[in-house]
């Protein structure tokens, strides 16, 4: 699936305008009300800077936003389900609930059908969909200097231990195990291909993950351990500078990415991170590839498991590593981040004439 939206500006102009040429092409997520809507939708339009774009109604769910009641995003892609249709409805209703297989159960709906219906549409299932979205709202609470029963309410949570361990199962830690001077600061922020969580100290990138990523919590576990730190909620300039970065790139303007960084792993491992790093944008390589130019022609499988440890998506493009035919192998954000981040790359090559593009 090739990566075709515009830049951020234009996009933006198309929702100005409500251009109905990109009605089901593209969406844009409100940061300031937390929603996700068409660009025609009648709504007074945000301001520039609390926008974001994406591609697929998945992402947007991903990104942990909801959908609009005016603009009703999802309703064309899930007219003929019933199932999507009559839940979609009450996720509106009710956008707080704590969603569980035994409301879909008292609903008379099948757990198993509604799982399979849900990812056929939109990517994603139902319960995934309804956490992300009312953890988000817990996550922001907690950044602005929150307390954690507000950040509870926020979330739609009735009972603080559900609370925590739905935060804990994203961040791999209980909130008040955040420290507010700690020396690690998480926060989360938005791309084209979902919301992602940075994690820095006043120096440097320790960690760059998708959000929805199953390995998360046991990562920043691993990391807090590494660095002996504790791990507090925040913004530091290392963070500023990643989300910067990203914007530039996901705009088709920058190559490389210039934020420093801390490798957490064995020697072995920073010298597969750091040929990784030496791989064009737009190229890709098999680990067979990589393990001959470290030196190892005969430890492939290390060198994906070395890949599969990267911590710093994107940044560290473990997503430039395919098979010995081409096809995509795995990636911890799903293959398909990998396949739209691959496109990406190979549009910004093409665009500054380092792909020939004659053939």
């Amino acid at each position: 699936m090739l990566f075709e939206l515009p830049d951020t500006k234009v996009l933006y102009q198309a929702l100005l305008d409500r251009d109905p040429d990109y009605d089901g092409r593209a969406y844009v997520g409100v940061r300031s009300t937390g929603v996700f809507c068409r660009l025609t939708c009648p709504a007074r339009k945000p301001k520039y800077e609390n926008c974001c774009f994406f591609e697929t109604i998945a992402e947007c769910f991903e990104a942990g936003f909801r959908p609009c009641k005016r603009c009703h995003p999802v309703g064309t892609s899930a007219d003929n389900d019933e199932v999507v249709t009559r839940l979609l409805c009450e996720f509106e209703a009710k956008p707080h609930h704590k969603w569980s297989e035994a409301d879909i159960v008292r609903l008379g709906l099948d757990p198993s059908t509604v799982r399979r219906s849900f990812k056929r549409q939109y990517g994603i299932t139902f319960l995934e969909m309804a956490r992300l979205s009312r953890l988000r709202d817990g996550f922001e609470t907690l950044s602005d200097g929150g307390k954690v029963i507000d950040a509870q309410l926020a979330s739609g949570f009735s009972s603080p231990d559900a609370f925590r361990q739905a935060f804990a199962r994203l961040l791999g830690c209980k909130p008040a195990e955040l420290k507010g001077d700690g020396l690690l600061k998480a926060d989360w922020f938005d791309t084209p291909l979902g919301a992602m969580i940075a994690v820095s100290d006043d120096r440097a990138l320790h960690l760059l993950e998708f959000a929805d990523r199953k390995a998360l919590p046991a990562e920043l576990s691993r990391l807090r351990k590494q660095v002996k730190g504790d791990l507090g909620l925040g913004r530091t300039a290392p963070t500023d500078q990643i989300a910067s970065e990203l914007g530039e790139f996901f705009e088709g303007k920058r190559l490389d990415f210039d934020v420093p960084l801390v490798m957490h792993g064995t020697e072995f491992t920073k010298d597969v991170w750091r040929e990784l790093r030496r791989i064009p944008i737009g190229a890709t390589k098999s680990y067979s590839q990589l393990a001959k130019q470290i030196g190892k022609p005969n430890s492939p499988r290390a060198v994906a498991r070395a890949n599969g440890a990267n911590q710093i998506a994107i940044v560290i493009p473990c997503h430039r590593v395919v098979g010995m035919d081409g096809g995509l192998t795995g990636y911890g954000g799903g293959l398909w981040r990998k396949q739209k981040l691959i496109d990406v790359e190979l549009k910004i090559a093409r665009s500054k004439g380092l792909i020939d593009v004659s053939g």
